[in-house]
């Protein structure tokens, strides 16, 4: 199969679907690989690195995917990216529909299909491609959200995890899972005292499991809002697959939180699951709503380009050469990524939603 792998053009998105490694894998298996010049470049690999490998160096995305049958790619497409794509193309990308609806009518408009890598998933609820980068978004978002706590940064002016004869900081995490893990591990590490919500009781086992200082709570409504009234971190990580996230906080609980005090949505893909969050990018990741300083970048792992591109490109490639020598249907994890066929909506929770 051709297979093209276009630069990413979302604001500071630096990733790179599949590095140089990665891609080798794919021109062993006798796959003709085309990548866009200068794709990899803001994740540390240049052209003469993919070259090296057997890739061909498009110069331009007009090139790129009029050379190629299936386009793997980081961000859900916009609309440059949408201009060159046609019905006989294979998308294969994070898309993230149900907080996309127009994203997903184009898509359907066009005719491809459309294969997601956050609804890919393995018999045991495991969702392989999403993970790495929760893996990575969790940790930025206790990583970010100690800084934005900072004063000069509109914070309220803590040190999350305290210090002799300071209180520690309180975090609070809505959802247990790999990004809710990952966040509430360094909070905890930093010292902090974390609360974390989920309805599983194995995750909130494991999260007590992280230390002394971490608490897991079922989400009751009364004990979620009771925390965030309390907190001086809010980080949001609750994932439906496929579907649009709930919101666990409202506008009025947020309008009541300590001023300075900072929300963090990792579920701002999905729709966030905070009712005030709204999608930032990096040239501008925050804004501030009734004192309380908003973080809701969509593509939090791009801030560490190589280590998000080289986590991704680890979790894809069994993936894209199953898709690439069987097809979308082969297997019955890639079959849950499909979203759109042939202008048909696929997935189920986005029938939903459409109709």
């Amino acid at each position: 199969m051709r297979i093209g792998i276009p630069k990413e053009v979302k604001v500071l998105e630096g990733r790179v679907a599949l590095i140089p490694a990665a891609a080798a894998e794919l021109v062993k298996y006798g796959h003709e690989v085309n990548i866009q010049s200068n794709a990899g470049r803001l994740s540390g690999y240049t052209d003469d690195d993919y070259s090296a490998v057997g890739l061909q160096i498009q110069p331009d995305a007009k090139s790129l995917y009029e050379s190629a049958e299936m386009i793997v790619k980081v961000k859900e497409p916009l609309d440059v990216d949408l201009a060159h794509l046609t019905k006989d193309h294979i998308l294969f990308s994070y898309l993230h529909l149900a907080a996309e609806p127009e994203l997903m009518k184009k898509l359907q408009g066009i005719g491809l299909t459309a294969v997601a890598f956050e609804t890919v998933e393995e018999k045991n609820g495991y969702l392989p491609l999403l993970a790495p980068m929760s893996d990575i978004a969790g940790r930025i978002a206790t990583q970010v959200g100690a800084q934005l706590l900072y004063h000069p940064q509109g914070g309220k002016g803590i040190l999350l995890g305290g210090l002799p004869a300071v209180e520690r900081g309180k975090v609070v995490v809505l959802g247990g899972g790999v990004a809710g893990g990952n966040a509430a591990t360094v909070a905890a590490g930093l010292g902090a005292n974390v609360t974390v919500f989920d309805r599983d009781r194995d995750k909130l086992a494991r999260m007590r499991a992280i230390g002394p200082n971490v608490t897991g709570l079922y989400p009751f409504s009364d004990a979620i809002k009771k925390s965030v009234l309390d907190a001086d971190l809010v980080i949001g990580a609750v994932l439906i697959t496929g579907e649009r996230a709930p919101h666990l906080v409202d506008a009025d609980t947020v309008r009541h939180m300590q001023d300075g005090s900072v929300i963090i949505d990792i579920s701002v893909d999905q729709g966030g699951c905070i009712e005030t969050t709204k999608p930032t990018n990096y040239e501008t990741p925050t804004f501030v709503w009734e004192g309380i300083v908003h973080f809701g970048v969509t593509n939090m792992p791009g801030a560490v380009p190589r280590s998000s591109s080289q986590a991704l490109s680890a979790a894809l490639i069994p993936y894209v050469l199953q898709l690439a020598e069987k097809g979308c249907k082969s297997t019955a994890a890639l079959s849950a990524g499909v979203n759109v066929e042939g202008g048909n909506i696929i997935h189920p929770a986005l029938i939903t939603l459409a109709a």
